[in-house]
């Protein structure tokens, strides 16, 4: 490695130093020495330093004091950092003092990581929860004809107006007859001994003789009543009626086809019909006619590529004539919940606590575009977790937990084994400090999140969703601003990321209640409110939040306008 030539000849000039000082305490942060203190240190050029030379300051002298920046761990803990024990990348991260990547660096590095999976075919009924792999244009015009957009009637010319009635329909015989064997028997073939009296009846004949059929007889009820007669209508569906010559009318349903020659739809509550006329008020030349192509023309583009599949989608894809769609397939993911000391079940008991990472990891990626394969729990196996990466399917790995160094985490050994390259070794935002994106040697990526379950949601908001967004062809959107409500404090040196109700409510207006105008006051900007219990392992607040708010490295004032990562919804 590049690196391990500068790490050799700064330990031995730092030897040699240790040698001829005075007090054994001295070391690389003794700042006695009276040499002028540089600028910032840039990284050392990969070329190998002469050790015994006299050098003034500069990049590959380790005396002068470097410009402040944040680091992982004092830079007198260093020296007892067993670098052997550590994969390659993060022990030149450990040893160099290399700043993280800030989280719009991180979060764009994971969208370029990858490319859309390969286009498909899919049925309408297959497709939902995918994106459109090319444009979506119109394969007619919407609607494809002159049609009425209100139950009446469709008027020519100023009224009064005659009322006619439309073409008839063809027949359907086979349906005659199924209506005919619903209603039952006939009376002439009926069974003769139906007819006779009933005893029960005081006015039937006990002698069971017929009924009287003279002047006076009451004839029988019949076998249905007569159903209402209703005008004769233009249906939707039907075949194109008869145009309208000027001062006739034509009763009409919304969403059927406008005879030629209609001049307006007079809605059925503003006419009457007495005699054959129909009286009402003359209705705007056009009123209530949806014309051709009012939404779009044959080939109008309707929606770009990268459009997510939704309902709305489907349902406009059909209108405008599809029965399939090219897309991108939702990414495969495969999610991996490390640690020996997490319980599955019941209350957390002998030391050991209830893994809270497994059950909400695999739905907010199903929110966000993924199609979750299976969520397995591995503990602290390292060979389970070798077997387990190397062995997957999945166009995505999600592993939670693990991504420190600590004794018993095993994700970096694995995969360093593996031979996976890290894209991303950390990130300078808290909590989620210590998430990473590795490549795996067959080029698929890997999200490591970090134990704790705020620190894992800034780490899948991070990398995980501009990923999934890159594999799906969706395109990386930019991030709203909103002004905070009150003060919060940030980190010295990191983006603080805070859990917030979005929009937050005006003080007149109950959080609970709200009018539905998205927190904003007279068109300015959209206000959150941060949410208490909001430390790296709480759950509470962020099961509250709507959103999480990155707050720049000092903090962010009453008012101040900071970016806004909305939390994925069903």
């Amino acid at each position: 490695m590049p690196a391990a030539a500068p790490r050799s000849g700064r330990s031995k000039r730092r030897a040699a130093r240790a040698r001829k000082a005075a007090a054994p305490s001295a070391s690389r942060d003794d700042r006695s020495s009276p040499k002028p203190e540089p600028g910032p240190e840039p990284r050392p050029a990969p070329v190998t330093p002469e050790p015994s030379a006299p050098e003034p300051a500069s990049e590959s002298t380790p005396e002068p004091a470097p410009q402040p920046q944040p680091a992982p761990a004092p830079t007198a803990a260093r020296p007892e950092v067993d670098e052997l024990a550590l994969p390659p990348l993060l022990a030149e991260w450990n040893s160099s003092g290399r700043r993280a990547p800030d989280w719009q660096t991180a979060r764009e590095t994971a969208f370029r990581a990858v490319r859309p999976l390969p286009a498909a075919l899919r049925s309408l009924e297959r497709a939902l929860g995918h994106t459109l792999a090319e444009p979506l244009p119109a394969l007619t015009d919407l609607p494809a004809f002159d049609t009425a957009a209100m139950d009446g009637w469709a008027v020519s010319g100023p009224g009064p107006w005659h009322l006619v009635t439309p073409m008839a329909e063809p027949r359907d015989e086979a349906a005659a007859k199924d209506a005919t064997k619903d209603r039952g028997p006939a009376d002439a073939t009926a069974d003769p001994a139906d007819a006779t009296a009933d005893p029960a009846d005081p006015t039937a004949d006990p002698t069971g003789a017929p009924a009287a059929t003279g002047a006076g007889a009451v004839p029988p009820p019949p076998a249905h009543p007569p159903r209402p007669q209703t005008p004769p209508a233009v249906l939707a569906g039907s075949a194109e009626p008869e145009p309208l010559a000027d001062g006739l009318a034509v009763a009409i349903a919304t969403g059927a086809r406008v005879p030629v020659a209609t001049s307006a739809v007079l809605r059925s509550e503003r006419g009457r019909v007495s005699a054959g006329q129909l009286r009402g008020r003359n209705p705007e030349p056009g009123a209530d006619i949806r014309p051709r192509g009012q939404e779009c023309r044959s080939g109008t583009e309707l929606l770009p590529a990268g459009t997510a599949v939704t309902p709305a989608v489907l349902g406009l894809a059909a209108a405008a004539g599809y029965d399939q769609l090219t897309v991108h397939p939702r990414p495969r993911v495969e999610v991996l919940v490390l640690g020996d000391e997490l319980l599955h079940r019941g209350l957390p008991s002998g030391g050991r606590i209830r893994d809270a990472l497994g059950p909400m990891t695999g739905p907010w990626l199903t929110m966000l575009g993924a199609e979750v394969l299976v969520t397995r729990r591995l503990g602290d196996d390292a060979e389970a977790l070798y077997e387990a990466v190397s062995t997957s399917r999945a166009h995505l790995v999600v592993t939670t937990g693990s991504t420190a160094a600590g004794p018993a985490d095993r994700l970096r050994p694995v995969l360093d084994r593996l031979g996976a390259r890290l894209r991303v070794d950390g990130v300078a935002v808290r909590p989620g400090h210590p998430m990473l994106l590795a490549e795996l040697p067959d080029g698929r990526p890997l999200v490591g999140l970090p134990g704790n379950p705020l620190a894992a949601v800034t780490g899948l908001l991070t990398l995980g969703a501009p990923l999934l967004a890159s594999l799906a062809g969706r395109e990386l959107l930019p991030l709203p601003a909103v002004e905070l409500t009150e003060e919060v404090p940030g980190h010295e040196s990191d983006t603080r990321v805070v859990p917030v109700r979005y929009p937050a409510a005006e003080p007149t207006q109950s959080p609970r209640f709200s009018t539905g105008l998205g927190g904003r006051r007279d068109g300015r900007t959209p206000r959150a409110q941060p949410v208490r219990f909001s430390g790296p392992a709480m759950l509470r607040g962020l099961a509250g939040a709507d959103a999480l708010a990155l707050v720049p490295p000092g903090g962010a004032p009453l008012g101040q306008r900071v970016p806004l990562v909305e939390l994925p919804r069903g």
